[in-house]
């Protein structure tokens, strides 16, 4: 029996190697995060310092915060559509590359589409197209999921659903996908294009990047009223930011490329969103209802199954604990 469990041990370590030999994990020393000012960039950062890598920062701070940046990354205060990324990323050489910076409001994209699709189009595209030039190793791309599917699909909506988005912004990240997967083939950039669902918690900010959440949380911290959007039937899948940011970090250490779509599979009205937060503040908001927005689906989820066999990421932090905890950050704020 101790030959047997030996001689077993030895071909076992022994094939591991060659599978390790054959799938090097890969080795990051440097990593560029833009838009790591702002809300889930900036808990990335936090996540890349942790682990001991370099980590740089491009954001204009137009919504992000120059206070949300971790001391020790080297912060670089430029838009992504910026002439300079060029040159500036020649001399950074990342080996790993998290693209967040975006114009991130449904809204303004409705407004003002070509504002959108210069920052998230252009830009995505600027960046990629010297990252295949320059031997990045991987370029992670922070996409959405709710936004390029219409009504017209039952939720919860897997990678293999052909993507229809109906407003300005899910168009512009769905052209940057494509674009992306262009550099891919055409460079042999590593890509990964995570399609994030609904993202709360902690520094999310009431500008831009902005969600039901974290507006709620807000003014219901500082007793102000709270207006629902619509009949407030809408659902959403929201996912806690440390869920996000595990994702990200699987995504660069796997040997991954693809799409993946992140989130927990579960629809959550705007107005059960209320009801559970109102009573963590302790039941005295009064439910109030303002306009519909427009652009904006009525259901919405995403299939994270691909997620879970191909990166072995699963969500961790349920809803109620969540929003616990994004309360309890914004009323530090107070």
């Amino acid at each position: 029996m101790v030959l047997w469990n030996r001689l077993w041990k030895h071909i076992y370590e022994k094939k591991l190697v060659n599978k390790l030999e054959n799938n090097p994990m890969p080795s990051y020393k440097t990593a560029l995060v833009t838009g790591g000012a702002g809300f889930i960039g900036s808990h990335i950062v936090d996540a890349l310092i942790r682990r001991r890598i370099r980590v740089y920062v491009i954001d204009d701070l137009s919504t992000g915060l120059r206070s949300n940046v971790n001391p020790n990354a080297r912060f670089i205060q430029m838009s992504v559509t910026s002439p300079r990324l060029p040159s500036v990323l020649r001399k950074i050489k990342p080996d790993v590359i998290f693209h967040l910076a975006a114009q991130a409001d449904l809204r303004c994209s409705v407004q003002d589409p070509p504002n959108d699709a210069r920052t998230n189009i252009l830009g995505t595209l600027a960046l990629a197209h010297v990252a295949g030039r320059i031997g990045v190793k991987k370029f992670i791309f922070t996409s959405t999921g709710g936004a390029l599917y219409s009504d017209d699909i039952r939720p919860p909506y897997s990678e293999a659903v052909s993507p229809c988005p109906i407003s300005p912004y899910g168009i512009a990240k769905r052209c940057a996908e494509m674009y992306l997967e262009y550099e891919c083939n055409k460079h042999n950039l590593k890509t990964v294009v995570l399609r994030l669902s609904n993202v709360y918690g902690p520094r999310q900010a009431m500008r831009g990047e902005a969600g039901v959440i974290s507006i709620f949380a807000r003014r219901m911290s500082r007793g102000e009223q709270v207006i629902i959007n619509g009949d407030g039937k809408n659902t959403r899948d929201y996912v806690y930011v440390s869920d996000v940011v595990d994702a990200q970090m699987y995504a660069m250490s796997k040997q991954v490329s693809g799409v993946f779509h992140i989130g927990t599979g579960r629809e959550t009205s705007v107005n059960a969103i209320f009801y559970k937060m109102n009573k963590i503040i302790g039941g005295k908001m009064k439910e109030t209802h303002g306009p519909a927005c427009e652009g904006e689906v009525k259901r919405s989820s995403l299939d994270a199954r691909k997620a879970r066999r191909e990166l072995g990421w699963a969500p961790k932090v349920k809803l109620e604990e969540g929003l616990l905890k994004t309360v309890a950050w914004f009323q530090k704020l107070k």
